[in-house]
Parts: structure tokens; C-alpha cells; sequence
């Protein structure tokens, strides 16, 4: 396993909840973080934007470059990426986090909402990456991780909310495909997904604080995370990891520090059976 010290890490979404864990736990381990974000104001019902992360970042004594970045523009990843490489010398790790959800079958589904979905999960996911690659061929262990859940192609996940299955499969069908693409040049593709459900904003909005309730915190994704990008790039690719698993293989089986209410029901979460 390498470390990651002095790595430097683009995660976008990173203002909040999976994100915010991710970076925090990367700056820990010694990574320079680029927070590429919406959120630069903050919002009346969320928390964190990507100054108050990087704030949160420095206090652990890491590097932080916060960039106000909207993943559906071409030109702001573009400047995003140029500004990344501009400060830390380069990007050896790219974290597609950001994505959109909206719950709702066909006839419910405005297509604003689509078109929200698939522009940032699956068109956003290749466009950054796109736009990394030419960084990561020069690193010595580049890796992608895309937040996307396993190719499980059956019905019931299409059945109540197609729509959002299609664009979280196509940030997986990403990884499938780049991972094969790029395997001779040692960039890793990989997607991470959560066992259960995890307490984010999306989440609380979905099914308010009972919901919360039943779900883990976002560490135990990004302490999966933190395993998987110091392995081997040439030989960790094309995998699509549940954070329990990974884990569980690094010798972690107690879980109940992860867990918002330890008195609750988890909630497994979509796309796993």
C-alpha cells in the first residue's frame, strides 16, 4: 500500500456529507485537497460550503484549494482542473462524489429533473474525468473513484425511480468502461457505494430525521475510500466495492462506532440485494 502524502486529491461536491468526510479524512493522511463545489454562499437548509471545509482541513493541518465549480460546465471544470495543477504541481487523485437525486417514477419526474440528473451524475462524472486524465497519466499511482453502486440490473431498482437508476448506473457504466480503456496505462477506475443508507442532506430531505436515524455516518465511506486509493493502481481497477467490504478485508468488523443511533434499524441502501 502507498500513502497518501503529498497526493493531491480533486473531489468534487465536496462542501458536505460524503464529500466533506472524504476530504477531511484525505487531509489526515498528509493529501492536498481541492474542494471543487457549488456552495460558496451559505445555504439556509444545508451546511458546510467549500470554505468552510477548507477551513475544517487546514485546522488539521492539510492543504486545501477551494473552487467554486458547477460540474455540468465544460469551462469551470476546465479552470477547476488548471487551477489544481497550478497550485499543488499536478492531480494524482479524482473523486467523482458530486450527484444529484430525485426520487420519482416516470409520469412524475419533470424533466428539469432529468436533465439535472444525468447532467451532473453521468455527464459531469465523464466530463471531470475527461478533463483529469491528462494529470493522472503522470502520477505514479492515479487513481478514480466514482461514488456509484454496482451494475445490478434488475428491474425493481428501475421500477419507482428509473430515471435517477439510469444516471447512477451510467457514472458505474464510467467506471466499467474507463477502467478497461485505461488499464494498460495503470489508472485505476473504481467505484465505492455504501452498505446501508448514510446520513447526508439528500437523505434528511428524503425521509426527514427518522430516516436519519437508520443510516451510518459518512466516515465509514470515506475511511473505505482512504483503503482503496493506496493500493495498487495496477492492480486495483474495475471494481465495484461496498464500504463494508472493504473494510471487513482490512480487518474491520466492529461497525457500530459508524452508526447515527445505535438503538435504530440500519436501512440497506438502493441497488444492493
Amino acid at each position: 500500500m502507498t500513502n497518501l502524502r503529498g497526493k493531491t486529491i480533486f473531489i468534487t461536491g465536496g462542501s458536505r456529507g460524503v464529500g466533506r468526510a472524504l476530504a477531511l479524512k484525505a487531509a489526515q493522511e498528509g493529501a492536498h485537497i481541492v474542494i471543487a463545489a457549488k456552495t460558496v454562499e451559505p445555504h439556509p437548509k444545508l451546511e458546510g460550503t467549500i470554505y468552510t471545509v477548507a477551513t475544517e482541513i487546514e485546522k488539521l493541518g492539510g492543504k486545501a484549494l477551494p473552487l467554486q465549480c458547477d460540474i455540468r460546465d465544460e469551462g469551470q471544470i476546465q479552470a477547476a482542473v488548471e487551477q489544481a495543477v497550478k497550485t499543488f504541481g499536478g492531480i494524482d487523485i479524482l473523486i467523482n462524489n458530486a450527484s444529484a437525486i430525485y426520487l420519482a417514477s416516470t409520469l412524475e419526474t419533470p424533466l428539469k429533473r432529468f436533465d439535472l440528473m444525468f447532467s451532473v451524475n453521468v455527464r459531469g462524472t465523464f466530463a471531470t474525468t475527461q478533463a483529469c486524465l491528462p494529470h493522472l497519466r503522470k502520477a505514479k499511482n492515479p487513481h478514480v473513484l466514482t461514488l456509484s453502486p454496482p451494475l445490478n440490473i434488475k428491474a425493481k431498482w428501475f421500477e419507482k425511480h428509473g430515471a435517477y437508476t439510469m444516471s447512477k448506473y451510467g457514472m458505474s457504466m464510467c467506471v466499467l468502461g474507463m477502467a478497461k480503456e485505461f488499464e494498460e496505462e495503470g489508472v485505476a477506475f473504481n467505484a465505492l457505494w455504501p452498505k446501508t443508507i448514510i446520513a447526508t442532506a439528500a437523505v434528511e430531505m428524503l425521509g426527514g430525521q427518522s430516516l436519519i436515524q437508520a443510516a451510518r455516518k459518512p466516515e465509514i465511506v470515506a475511511d473505505a475510500a482512504i483503503f482503496i486509493l493506496k493500493r495498487d493502481s495496477r492492480t486495483c481497477t474495475g471494481q465495484f466495492f461496498i464500504d463494508e467490504d472493504v473494510l471487513k478485508a482490512e480487518g474491520i468488523t466492529d461497525f457500530s462506532s459508524y452508526a447515527q443511533d445505535s438503538a435504530s434499524t440500519l436501512i440497506p441502501d438502493f441497488f444492493l440485494d
